[in-house]
């Protein structure tokens, strides 16, 4: 069974203590619930080793089931199309909002576009502001527990992105924002694809932030343990996202959810992350990720693992590598495009894709017919770049001719 035929049913009890309503409903036997909460960080809050990313959410109703079955941290954005308002949707029901952790970003509410969606520099103090008490008005609260300054790393200029990162507008914002009880605490997250282990180095190095998000999964990151490791030390907490390895099939060895399952708890056998945000579409979800929570890892979830490498090992861009970075005379963003493929090909999230795609300063159009390609050979892990690139562009764009 493939992972889109994996259908369980789940259960539809409500918690009394957050939602405010009868505890009285029968609990399904199978019913898999969050088991383990862990320290984030110093910052006081105990994350749900399994948590929400709500970068896809449906409705309201479904945040109410993930706080149904333990999940207490949840991730949303401005640019994360309607998902602050159904926050909103959502908090009308929640009767003790100190129960759940909820962060958002630094953004505006306009499709995701690289560079143009996340505030940067030149942002004032009042835009910074403002963005966040938008953020509260959407989403029905009065505080946020975290805010983050999102995906640094994206521009392949790492003083640049150091100055977004420490930007005086930001933190003087922040600090005004505390003040006024309006945000709790101060985290950063990367996925590169451009310099992802010394931005994050510097952040906590700087102690500005309670907490780094990163991608982190079995697929890579050689240097991102020492990150880990150092922001323990410093008591700064440490999510991973991007958990999956692209989110591809599995394949028809592996038992529905076994692969899935396998890489979460992968994840969270490093003791210095505190949790893992996921993205979750539809109540399935709840069943296909939370059977992971507070188990440790198998010789038999090795074998998934070791499985889904071989057969997508060749094909899968490590989200964060950047080490194919400047290889194009045309300054063609080879690993943007292909997180935005990955979007569309595995996530399912065509639209958000093709939007961000189409908002590049340059596509992959000049891959079609070009004939000298120095981005060849400079994957290290040996990826076909050039007929990825191409698929890519026919996939992100209404027609192949369009640049």
């Amino acid at each position: 069974m493939k992972r889109r035929e994996f259908i369980q049913s789940s259960a539809l009890a409500a918690t009394a203590m957050v939602l405010g309503a009868p505890a009285h409903a029968e609990e399904t036997p199978a019913r898999a619930d969050v088991r383990r909460f862990r320290d984030l960080g110093k910052t006081g809050i105990k994350m749900s080793d399994i948590s929400f990313g709500a970068g896809s959410v449906p409705s309201g109703s479904l945040i109410l089931r993930a706080i149904d079955r333990g999940i207490n941290y949840f991730d949303t954005a401005p640019d994360y199309g309607p998902s602050e308002d159904h926050f909103g949707e959502a908090m009308k029901r929640i009767k003790d909002r100190g129960k759940i952790t909820i962060a958002s970003k630094f953004c505006r509410p306009i499709p995701y576009q690289e560079g143009k969606s996340h505030l940067g520099l030149g942002t004032t103090v009042e835009e910074y502001v403002g963005a966040v008490e938008n953020s509260l008005k959407r989403m029905g609260t009065d505080y946020l527990d975290l805010v983050f300054v999102h995906a640094i790393g994206e521009k392949d200029d790492l003083e640049q992105e150091k100055r977004r990162l420490l930007d005086e507008n930001m933190l003087t914002a922040v600090d005004r924002l505390k003040k006024a009880g309006k945000v709790k605490h101060l985290a950063v997250s990367s996925h590169g694809p451009h310099n992802m282990e010394p931005l994050m180095t510097a952040a906590v190095n700087s102690g500005h932030f309670d907490v780094i998000m990163i991608a982190f999964n079995f697929m890579k990151f050689p240097r991102i343990p020492d990150v880990m490791s150092l922001a323990r030390q410093k008591g700064v907490g440490v999510i991973a996202m991007k958990t999956l390895a692209g989110a591809k099939e599995s394949g028809a060895k592996l038992e529905a959810g076994q692969f899935e399952q396998a890489a979460l708890k992968w994840v969270l056998q490093h003791e210095e992350i505190s949790g893992l945000v996921i993205t979750f579409k539809s109540a399935q979800d709840l069943d296909l990720y939370l059977p992971a929570s507070g188990k440790t890892l198998t010789a038999s979830d090795r074998k998934a693992l070791d499985h889904y490498a071989a057969l997508h090992g060749a094909g899968y861009c490590r989200t964060g590598c950047g080490d194919c970075a400047g290889s194009c005379d045309k300054k063609v963003n080879i690993a943007a495009i292909q997180r935005y493929h990955m979007y569309f090909k595995d996530y399912g999230d065509q639209k958000r894709a093709m939007e961000a795609y189409a908002a590049l300063e340059q596509s992959a159009r000049h891959c079609l017919d070009c004939a000298t390609p120095g981005c060849a050979n400079a994957c290290p892990y040996g990826l076909p770049i050039v007929s990825q690139l191409r698929e890519a562009h026919r996939n992100l764009t209404l027609s192949s001719t369009m640049a």
